[in-house]
């Protein structure tokens, strides 16, 4: 994951700090030269990372600070308001056109993901109950629209082609049948070069020109490190964009395009994408991704996917069938596969305060879920209902037709007569919305670890 190696180095600092105690002028020194050569190291912009360090040093060496009993938490506290205000003090949401559709263009070099985000994108707002189309106008890269397609039928998003024509007259098109349609937003797909030149920015200044964006949102490769900024410093002086989408920040990267893109361009990190599938990405937070860095969790954000995750309606079945003491297998699959939609095992539990880069020390077996879960597709529908009605033949059977072993078919009963018993305390408890979202994970009783998880 992007910025483990920073997170690393920088609580290695503040755990140096906090053996000192009271820290003097000098430790103060010494601590920062450290903090910037990790900052430096995470391919962060050479003259960010200086007047990072500036401020912070200044702040830092206050004579409170110095005769201060927890100077270190003072100090890790600058650091943290530091990092929020240099990635933009607060989330920067998507513009919205006084009469729709809000449009969005987006642009981008070839091979930052710009296509797969038009459909991360468009499927997050659709799920904002956003009426959404896509426009195809990047004609020149090999099956560039048959790609839009195929991502917008995956978040089921219509898209609108007109083939290999003039991408200005396709975005003008494409405005007209959306005005048509009622949709609420249009994403414009431009195109892309594996390098800046001349013809590309005429050709974006030419859709600018043309469909008069609300949004123009440039989305960029973290994994290319410090050329990322230096991308968006020109695309932002040749477009003037709104906003800027970071890509790939699950892979193996430094992290120092996050850190510089906001200083540089002036312009706010809208979101990231964090992984492959289209549902992998995130609303742009300074002061959550601050935390994770820090290595303090990102509890906010965590909340949200589960709230993204969990379907209500299920959850107010479960509340019934919880205070009629009701609760079967087919509910603890539906758990599992309300888990499973989070993303992640690994990722989740590193947005928890106090484990982050250590969740990647965990060993977890993602796979033993789909074990799990394979053991209870095995069974009958009346065996799902009806457990106790499970004996050591059906067990047997349970056991081949999952691919599992007969030990392990009795764990998972043994566990779930468990948290039976724990949820008859339930009983004639009732509450809103937000206790059913409480109620939609695995209970105390559950315990994954049987599982080798």
């Amino acid at each position: 994951m992007a910025f483990d190696s920073l997170s690393e180095k920088l609580n290695h600092v503040f755990s140096k700090m906090r053996e000192k105690g009271k820290l003097t002028d000098l430790e103060i020194k010494q601590a920062m030269r450290e903090i910037r050569i990790a900052l430096l190291e995470a391919d962060v912009n050479f003259q960010v990372v200086r007047d990072f360090i500036n401020r912070v040093s200044e702040k830092a060496s206050g004579e409170d600070i110095l005769k201060g009993l927890n100077s270190t938490q003072q100090v890790i506290k600058i650091v943290n308001d530091e990092l929020i205000a240099l990635m933009g003090s607060t989330h920067s949401k998507l513009a919205v056109a006084d009469r729709p559709p809000t449009i969005i263009m987006m642009c981008g070099l070839q091979g930052a993901g710009k296509t797969t985000m038009c459909g991360k994108l468009a499927g997050m707002l659709k799920k904002q109950n956003k009426k959404v189309m896509l426009a195809a106008c990047d004609v020149y890269r090999p099956a560039a629209i048959k790609q839009l397609q195929v991502v917008g039928g995956k978040v089921n998003v219509p898209v609108f082609e007109e083939g290999q024509i003039n991408p200005v007259k396709i975005a003008k098109d494409a405005l007209d049948e959306a005005k048509r349609q009622g949709a609420d937003v249009l994403i414009v797909d431009t195109a892309g070069r594996l390098h800046i030149d001349e013809q590309l920015m005429e050709e974006l200044q030419k859709i600018k020109a043309e469909v008069k964006p609300d949004e123009i949102l440039l989305v960029v490769d973290s994994m290319t490190g410090q050329d990322a900024v230096n991308v968006a410093e020109t695309f932002n002086q040749k477009l003037d964009i709104t906003g800027v989408i970071i890509t790939k920040l699950d892979g193996d990267t430094r992290g120092g395009a996050a850190l510089s893109v906001k200083a540089i361009t002036g312009k706010p990190i809208k979101f990231i994408g964090t992984g492959e599938k289209l549902d992998q990405i995130e609303p742009f937070h300074p002061d959550r991704m601050a935390s994770r860095i820090l290595g303090m969790g990102d509890v906010l954000s965590l909340i949200e996917k589960a709230e993204m995750a969990i379907d209500d309606k299920k959850a107010a079945e479960l509340e019934k069938k919880l205070m009629q003491n009701r609760f079967d297998l087919n509910d603890l699959l539906d758990q599992f596969n309300q888990i499973r939609k989070m993303g992640s095992l690994r990722e989740t539990l590193a947005m928890l305060p106090g484990i982050g880069k250590k969740a990647n020390e965990i060993d977890i077996d993602e796979r033993k879920f789909d074990r799990m879960k394979a053991i209870i597709l095995s069974m009958t529908e009346k065996e799902r209902t009806h457990p106790e009605i499970i004996n050591p033949s059906r067990k047997k059977r349970i056991a081949a037709g999952s691919g599992q072993t007969i030990e392990d078919v009795n764990r998972l009963l043994s566990q779930f007569k468990q948290m039976q018993k724990m949820f008859k305390q339930f009983g004639g408890k009732r509450g809103g919305k937000r206790r059913r979202k409480q109620q939609m994970r695995l209970p105390q009783g559950f315990d994954p670890s049987q599982f080798g998880m």
